[in-house]
């Protein structure tokens, strides 16, 4: 058999699981942005952890927990332009909360009601998110492909888990963006863990990372623990789409502290010291210490920045829990555009069973 050589990708990393410098930061990446990135992981994290209590309790329906993976999703809404387009998956609250996205809009939809789709702001042109596996890439290749014809300087960043990378939409997409140069940034979240599948039963691949040189883009692999080595990646891959110069993926290794939503439950299927083993090498600690060390953090600071998270939070949370449920009707009246007539008699029986189990439009 013919042995084919494979290149080596390096983890680009600046900052270590205990905090220190493995090398210096990149002019690229500043202080201000590592202190940005900071308080929203920090502000995340908390906000994920009320997201589970609300399912917990039944004031919520099934979530996905970005546990351990905020640094990514920061990166990515730090340093993406306004004007530039993301296309995320289910674990980018960190990102749409930096797009603009109010955090009671993320409640309301794990909450189940689609409005919680409904974008304002820097994030008016940005697509829902997308829970169907993969499917979003290529939503982001037709995006892409439209920038480029339009000789718009712009950029459209889409976001998967490793499983995604299995799918021939993924394949797809990066094969078009490759084909046609399309300005795209492909950010592949790498936790390890397609639900109850590890990577190494996922692809033969080398690396997530070496499937890029198939499509003929740029290829890059970042430790997802790192915030600094994130928004390093993810600037010089925005660059290169601005100016024209094609697609990159970003492979951002990371791991999934928690169960994959919910309604999962991890511990059938990995190991409880793997979990405390990957719990060393979670971002916000990490990104903490190098902070505190370097004179730009301390107890006063970090006590404001919990105080000030946690009360946004319960007004987010309060906003959410005041929301109008939506509609029975909904469920006929967003179907289609003009309902067919058979289906009106349907729809009128649905409306009066709800009500007579005592249903209302008001609370949750």
């Amino acid at each position: 058999m013919k042995h084919i050589p494979i290149p080596e990708i390096p983890l680009r990393r600046y900052i270590d699981a205990t905090g220190t410098s493995t090398q210096p930061l990149p002019p690229e990446v500043s202080i201000d942005d590592l202190l940005c990135c900071y308080r929203n992981m920090v502000l995340i994290r908390q906000f994920d952890k009320k997201a589970i209590a609300l399912q917990r309790t039944g004031q919520m329906g099934t979530y996905a927990s970005c546990l351990g993976q905020e640094a990514i999703s920061t990166a990515i809404g730090h340093t993406m332009r306004k004007e530039d387009v993301f296309v995320p998956y289910y674990r980018d609250q960190a990102a749409q909360f930096l797009r603009g996205v109010p955090l009671h809009k993320h409640l309301a939809f794990w909450g189940g009601d689609e409005f919680g789709n409904n974008f304002a702001g820097a994030a008016a042109q940005d697509l829902p998110n997308c829970v169907p596996i993969a499917t979003q890439l290529s939503h982001a290749a037709g995006i892409a492909s439209a920038m480029k014809i339009r000789g718009e300087h712009r950029a459209v960043v889409v976001t998967c888990g490793d499983g995604a990378t299995s799918r021939g939409d993924f394949y797809e997409a990066i094969n078009l963006a490759g084909a046609w140069q399309l300005p795209m940034v492909v950010v592949v979240n790498n936790n390890q863990w397609a639900i109850s599948v590890p990577q190494r039963l996922q692809t033969g691949a080398h690396t997530i990372a070496h499937k890029a040189y198939a499509a003929g883009i740029d290829a890059c692999r970042v430790d997802g623990n790192d915030a600094a080595a994130v928004v390093d990646a993810m600037r010089m891959a925005l660059d290169t789409a601005w100016h024209g110069k094609g697609a990159t993926l970003i492979e951002a290794v990371s791991y999934r502290l928690s169960d994959h939503t919910t309604a999962d439950d991890a511990t059938r299927y990995r190991s409880s010291d793997e979990l405390n083993r990957a719990w060393e090498f979670e971002p916000i600690k990490r990104l903490q210490t190098w902070l505190h060390t370097h004179g730009h953090w301390d107890e006063t600071k970090e006590q404001a920045l919990v105080a000030e998270c946690t009360a946004l939070i319960q007004r987010e949370t309060e906003l959410y829990l005041s929301l109008p449920s939506q509609r029975p009707e909904d469920f006929f009246d967003y179907l289609y555009e003009e309902l067919p007539y058979d289906l009106h008699a349907q729809r009128q029986q649905f409306i009066d069973k709800f009500h007579l189990r005592g249903g209302t439009h008001h609370g949750r």
